[in-house]
Order: structure tokens, then sequence, then C-alpha cells
């Protein structure tokens, strides 16, 4: 019997190589943290025997899914992830399943709950710092300041932290049930969560990439719910 907490985890989707992919870091996050990590593919049914589910980052939400019409900044959207991943989120959300979402990851719970998104932060949110960073992508760029009273003031010592930023939307207003737990120093929204939720907490950077003691502990917090609701399943 496995008795470790099963992570199911959404890959990517290549319409040009019919092809899914899925970068090793996330399933070495999981797997350092404690954890099973599973794949989910698209015509599958949310398994009933996963403890936590992990929303990875990629291309843009396609537009129309928030209520707006295409910019032209806006890049190339992915149908078959937009329509898999709104629904497992949905379904996550309703059961109480614990789950992260990073960077896109982020933007599919909040659309999900009603809230928006910039399609380009450059042009809509007139953002003043380097977003899409020129860096190694383990190498965090630029600071985040965390709010009091949420989930990552409980994990870091510290109110602010250096962070990898490789996006060029970021969610807008927030939907129903969200708090913005960190923004960045031009007051972009850098991490969602929502407060009655065993875990449900997005985050705009790439944790699994940097590998720093902060970024292990939010993982093992996520861990650390998933395992509960494995024992509440029970």
């Amino acid at each position: 019997m496995n008795l470790k907490p099963v992570i199911g985890i959404a890959p990517n989707y290549s319409y040009e190589k019919k092809e899914y992919s899925l970068h090793e870091d996330y399933v070495l996050a999981i797997e350092k943290a404690g954890g099973c990590p599973i794949v989910l593919l698209p015509h599958q049914e949310l398994p009933d025997f996963l403890d936590g589910l992990l929303l990875t980052g990629g291309g843009d939400i396609d537009p129309l899914l928030f209520g707006e019409e295409p910019l032209h900044q806006s890049g190339e959207i992915n149908p078959l992830r937009d329509a898999y991943e709104m629904r497992i989120c949905h379904e996550a959300l309703e059961k109480d399943l614990p789950m992260l979402g990073i960077c896109r990851g982020m933007q599919v719970m909040n659309i999900v709950k009603g809230g928006g998104i910039y399609q380009d932060i450059g042009v809509q949110a007139g953002t003043t710092l380097k977003h899409i960073q020129q860096a190694p992508r383990s190498y965090g760029t630029h600071s985040i300041f965390v709010e009091d009273n949420t989930l990552l003031t409980d994990l870091w010592e510290n109110k602010r932290t250096v962070v990898n930023s490789l996006h060029h939307q970021s969610c807008s207003t927030l939907g129903e049930g969200f708090i913005a737990s960190a923004r960045s120093a031009d007051g972009l929204i850098e991490a969602i969560e929502q407060k009655d939720c065993l875990f449900a907490v997005g985050v705009q950077w790439h944790p699994e990439a940097m590998k720093t003691e902060e970024m292990g502990l939010l993982f093992t917090a996520f861990l650390k719910a998933a395992a509960t609701y494995k024992q509440n399943r029970r």
C-alpha cells in the first residue's frame, strides 16, 4: 500500500507534436516533499484516489474564458489544456482537494473563481519591473513582499524574498474567496490563497525550479495538507 500522498500533475500538451510534456522539476519537488506524483491526462476524470493537485506553468489562457477579446500581445493558447484544467480545478475546489497552482496554474485557479487576468502586464498594468527574466530559470531576479496573516508568513521568516519571474500575464481582479498573499514591488499579485480551504495556493513564480529552502517549505506545506486529506478519506 502506498502511504505517500498521491499528487496529480497536469502536463502541457503540444498540438503540433501530438504529445504531452512535463518538466522533471515538478516531479522532483513533489517527491522531495514526500509525495507520489502521477501525470493526469485530459481524457481522464479526476481520480478519486488523489490527495492533491498541482497545476503547472505554461502558455497563455484563452481570453474568452475570462470574458475578454484577445489583445495583440496575447500569446498562443491551448484549448484542450484550458478546458481540462478549468474542469479539474473546479472539481478540486469543490472537494477541498489540496491544490498548488504555479504561474499559469495560479491564473487558472483565479479564473475558475471568477477572477480576471492581465493579458499583458506591460500594456494593461503598467509594470515597471522585468517579469520575463534573462537569467537561469533557477535564479531569483525580483523581490516579492508577503502580506500579513497568510500562509506564506507562516512558512517564511522574512516578509521579503526574491523569486524567479517568467510571465507576461498576471491576475488582475481576484476570484471569489481568494486573497492576495504576496505582491511584487510594482504592485502585481504574486501569490493568492483561499483562506477557507485546506490548501488552495497559487504562486506566479516557479518554486519548483529554484530549489531553495524557502521554496521547499512551500511544497512541504502542500504535501502536509495532502497527507491530512488522505487521512481524512480513510
